[in-house]
Order: structure tokens, then sequence, then C-alpha cells
């Protein structure tokens, strides 16, 4: 089983990031973070790097099932989601696969849920 799933997509940077910010909402995830590794990367290390940009989805009542089922689970929240600029014009959107990074876990009730997010994760992707 793959750690995540991804799509390439044209567009600009900034317009794949919109796009892809829309279709975590439009299935009820919001943006929790957005970590800028170009920019983070720039100021910390001196060093240039693609455009690339994580950020951390959240959809609430998924996130206060699966703490219930499991406390411990919020080490895997949020789930992170990938843009990252492959060449002018071309970008790959990329996300964590919540079934693989939750194999580990041994509780039955986390890995429905688990499931029911990654076909989320994986429709919002395929939609892009």
């Amino acid at each position: 089983m793959n750690y995540y799933f991804s799509k390439t997509v044209k567009g600009t940077f900034e317009e794949v990031i919109d796009k892809v910010t829309k279709g975590l909402k439009e299935e009820g995830f919001g943006i929790l973070t957005e970590i800028d590794i170009k920019e983070t990367l720039k100021k910390k290390l001196d060093v240039d790097f693609k455009n690339y940009k994580i950020l951390g989805a959240c959809n609430p009542p998924f996130a206060h099932k699966a703490l219930v089922a499991e406390d411990k689970i919020g080490t895997m929240l949020p789930c992170n989601v990938i843009v990252q600029e492959i060449e002018p014009g071309v970008m790959e959107v990329a996300a964590v696969n919540p079934m693989a990074s939750m194999q580990a876990v041994e509780n039955e009730e986390l890995h429905e849920i688990a499931s029911q997010i990654t076909a989320l994760l994986e429709a919002i992707i395929a939609k892009l």
C-alpha cells in the first residue's frame, strides 16, 4: 500500500492551490496549516527550492471521531496535502493515505474512519 496518492495537473502554482483548497472545502475539510517550503528554506538555509506547499487539512467531524476512537491519533493529524511545481505550468498534488499511515494502529473503529477519509481524499485528488 502506497503512503500517498497523487495527480499531476496543469495551471499556475496559486491556481492549483486554490483548486485543492476548494476541493477540500467541498468535502468538509478546512486548511489548519499552510507551510511554504520554498519560503522557509530560503529564510532558514538561504537555498532556492521549487514551489512547494504543505496544506494541513482537517475534516472536524472525522477528526473528532478519530480522537474519540484513539486519543493518541492526534500525532497523525491533520491530513497533509502537498502541491509542488514539477515544471512551469505542471503541478503535482499528493495527499497522505490515511489507511497506510494508520496501519500500525490496532483499532477497528479507527480503520473504518481512515477508510472513509481515504475515499474522500482520493475523490478530491481525482476531481482536480
